[in-house]
Parts: C-alpha cells; sequence; structure tokens
C-alpha cells in the first residue's frame, strides 16, 4: 500500500513539473527572444525527480526546441509515442538480463564494470568474457538527489561524480532500502580535496538523499551481479559515475561550468574504456585522478 502511495504521488510530482515546463515555454517571460535550455540543465534542476518518460520527454522537448526556437511545442509528438521512437543506447534497457547473459554465454559471478551518467539516469552494466568487457544491460536510475556535479560535504544532498571502487564489504543484503552497495565515498581523491560525507550506496527503493536509488525490482538483478563476482574472486567492482556521457559535443556544452576541469579529468578514464573496452588502473597523484593501463 506504501509503495502504491509513492508511485501516485511520484507520477503527479512529474504531472506538475512537465505542465509547468509546458506553460514556460508556451508564455515565458517578456524578453528580446525565448530561451533555449540544455536538456541536461532542465534535467539537473529536477533534484532527484527522475523517471524514464519524464527524462525521454523533456528530452525530446529540448531536441526539438534547438532545432526550432520560434515555436518549439507544435513539433513535439504526444507522449506516447516518446519512448517508444527512443533507441536508447540499442534498447539495453529494454532485454532481459537472463537473455543477454545466454548471448554472451557469461554468467552471475563473472566480472563486471559499472557506469553511472546522471544527467540521462543511466546506469550500463558491463561483463567480461573472452578478455574484454561486454555491454550487458542498462537500468534506469529512478532518483538521485542534487544537480550535476560531485559531492562536497557531508548534507549536500549530492549523487558522488569519480572513480570507486566497491568490496565485499560494501555489500548490504540488509538494508532498509531492500538491497544496497557502498561506493566507497570519499575515495582518495575525496579525501585530497577535502570532500566529506558517508553512506553514499546504490540501493533500493524509491527516493535518494545523495545515493542512486534504483528500484527494489533492478537493485535485486544489480546486487546479484555485483556479490556473485566479487565472491568469485574479483577483487573490487570498479564504478564509474558521470555527469553524462563524456563525448566531445557534450564537453562542448559545459566548457564554461565550474566543473569542467574536473570532467575533463573525468573524460580521460571515459574514453581509456571506451578505447580498450577494459576498467583502466586509476590511481591519484596531485589531487587528480591518473588513468593508467588496465591490469585485468
Amino acid at each position: 500500500m506504501l509503495k502504491a502511495w509513492l508511485i501516485l504521488i511520484d507520477t503527479i510530482v512529474h504531472v506538475i513539473l512537465v505542465f509547468s515546463l509546458s506553460l514556460y515555454i508556451l508564455y515565458p517571460p517578456l524578453q528580446e527572444k525565448k530561451e533555449v535550455f540544455s536538456y541536461f540543465d532542465v534535467n539537473a534542476g529536477l533534484q532527484g525527480y527522475t523517471s524514464m518518460y519524464v527524462h525521454q520527454f523533456l528530452k525530446q522537448i529540448m531536441e526539438k526546441m534547438e532545432k526550432n526556437q520560434e515555436s518549439p511545442i507544435e513539433y513535439v509528438e504526444e507522449p506516447d509515442s516518446v519512448w517508444e521512437e527512443e533507441p536508447l543506447k540499442e534498447n539495453f534497457i529494454y532485454v532481459e538480463l537472463e537473455d543477454r547473459l545466454q548471448l554472451f554465454s557469461a554468467k552471475i559471478g563473472d566480472p563486471i564494470f559499472i557506469r553511472i551518467f546522471k544527467a540521462e539516469s543511466i546506469m550500463e552494466i558491463w561483463i567480461r568474457t573472452a578478455g574484454e568487457y561486454v555491454h550487458l544491460k542498462d537500468y534506469y536510475i529512478y532518483a538521485y538527489s542534487g544537480v550535476l556535479g560531485p559531492k562536497l560535504k557531508t548534507g549536500d544532498m549530492q549523487a558522488p561524480e569519480g572513480f570507486y571502487r566497491v568490496k565485499r564489504h560494501h555489500l548490504n543484503p540488509n538494508s532498509k532500502y531492500h538491497l544496497s552497495f557502498n561506493l566507497g565515498f570519499p575515495n582518495k581523491y575525496d579525501r585530497a580535496h577535502e570532500r566529506t560525507g558517508s553512506f553514499l550506496m546504490v540501493h533500493g527503493s524509491f527516493v535518494s538523499a545523495g545515493c542512486y536509488a534504483m528500484t527494489d525490482e533492478k537493485i535485486e538483478e544489480i546486487y546479484a551481479l555485483v556479490e556473485g563476482a566479487l565472491k568469485k574472486g574479483q577483487k573490487y567492482v570498479q564504478v564509474h559515475a558521470y555527469p553524462f556521457y563524456m563525448t566531445e559535443e557534450n564537453m562542448a556544452k559545459y566548457d564554461a561550468h565550474e566543473w569542467y576541469d574536473f570532467w575533463a579529468n573525468l573524460k580521460e578514464g571515459y574514453d581509456y574504456f571506451e578505447a580498450e573496452k577494459l576498467p583502466p588502473s586509476i590511481k591519484v597523484e596531485n589531487k587528480r585522478y591518473m588513468i593508467l593501463e588496465a591490469n585485468e
């Protein structure tokens, strides 16, 4: 019953957000021309109220606005068609875990690697087979709190960005959020920058206070993959948390952002994995992440 009420409240919030955005676009404040918003900026302003439907709907609105600043709404399809037409990384969202494992002759217990992308609310799961990692499955992040940018201090409600390691002692099968695993914040980089915080998790449920909430159903699959890999001998599972997909185009949109230099450092790790399909070895020197050749 509680879950049903939470879903209802969340749905109402989403409707209000979309309605408010639509009113702003249709009746903007008096100014010489209409503002064109970045999809990522709008997403960042949601402060953790995230779902796949709202993200896809807003994304399409923003894309249409960029093409047609004079009258953005008339070109936006009806919401019912939005998620049918979004390819979303070859539909890795809409596949069954068992089918994907079978396709790659993989199993729970094989080494895995995780990437998180805040703006897109996507968690990627990669699994190692035949010497490299293959893209196993994606999961929507139901909620994260804060805006784009790293966590700085206890109580700032920010979800971490950076390179983290999940070890066996980070697993919590008795979490009050169904299941959870600790990201290991603060890591050596965070401590070098005097960042504080604790118990920053990936967990079930629908709410976030600096964590990544996946819902109970999805965390069961993710937790099984992480636990299985660690129990079968993987020393730690790397989790790379990014503000968005670190393409050149996306980076250019934020070249004046206060966290651009930090993100450029993160991009080094993103680019290594994109090229090698192996998670890099990562060290911290002079308050920077050092991206080194993979040792797997």
